[in-house]
């Protein structure tokens, strides 16, 4: 593994990085159906999912494995990268090779470790724990998970002390980790960022919109999603930076999301209308 991993250190070192203007070219081809373009973009940032991939060794799965899932996400950047996007292609494609590599360690860690006949009920408990989180703006107590569950306490107690014991939520994943399962899962019940930030890239005032937000909302938006060139932020360093939990990050992060839908679903109505 180790021989296969210099072998493709050095074949990926071959390929030259591309300038802010050779981006837009490239990006401009790929539009057109241009193979070749496609086929460059790709290679010239294979050293970029290399360098992300490195932040989640010893998390489960081999170097190899995260540095090809990476590529999974560095491909579908690719294919979705758009030149009025207005940004470097590094920004856009960081949060996707994230999501790939991370929804791997998640994939793996719940086949390893949970049972099959219990991964829907381990994954309804999480989805509503998180719900009573925010409405609550606590933790719930069993009963009353088990009531919004629709199931007993019993049931709810085996089913949190098989998580504790296969992975805690809060746990970070890994040795000197800032993230934990609880930043991987899937939440279907919150805006997708990755779609937010695309659907706002297809217009051109989307700093103006950002400017309506608080400083701190523009400031957390910036951290967690590595806009303006910066490295995206989990949630723990984000609430550590602003001395806050990382739930208030959490419950922020989703504020200034729903506001910037807000605006973008009224800009594509004003849109509609004057068509």
């Amino acid at each position: 593994a180790a021989d296969a991993i210099k072998l493709y250190l050095k074949e990926i070192q071959k390929s030259t990085l591309l300038t802010a203007a050779g981006e837009r070219e490239l990006a401009g081809l790929i539009a057109q159906g241009d193979e070749a373009a496609r086929a460059r973009m790709i290679e010239s940032n294979l050293r970029l999912v290399v360098k992300i991939a490195k932040r989640y060794m010893n998390r489960g799965l081999p170097f190899l494995d995260l540095i090809e899932e990476g590529n999974m996400g560095l491909i579908k950047a690719v294919e979705k990268f758009k030149v009025s996007k207005g940004c470097r292609f590094s920004t856009y494609a960081t949060w996707w090779v994230r999501q790939s590599i991370e929804r791997a360690l998640v994939n793996q860690s719940r086949t390893i470790r949970l049972p099959v006949h219990v991964a829907d009920d381990i994954n309804k408990l999480i989805k509503i724990s998180r719900e009573l989180v925010q409405r609550l703006k606590r933790d719930p107590s069993f009963e009353e998970i088990a009531e919004a569950m629709g199931a007993d306490v019993a049931h709810v107690r085996r089913m949190m002390i098989l998580l504790k014991k296969t992975y805690s939520i809060e746990h970070p994943m890994g040795d000197n980790s800032d993230y934990s399962l609880i930043d991987t899962i899937e939440d279907k019940n919150l805006l997708d960022p990755g779609r937010v930030i695309e659907d706002l890239d297809r217009f051109s005032h989307v700093l103006e919109w950002m400017e309506e937000l608080s400083e701190n909302e523009q400031e957390i938006l910036s951290l967690r999603f590595g806009l303006n060139d910066r490295e995206p932020q989990t949630l723990d360093t984000i609430g550590r930076k602003f001395g806050v939990t990382r739930e208030r990050i959490r419950q922020i992060e989703a504020k200034s999301l729903a506001k910037l839908r807000k605006t973008l679903e009224e800009q594509m109505l004003d849109n509609d209308t004057e068509d």
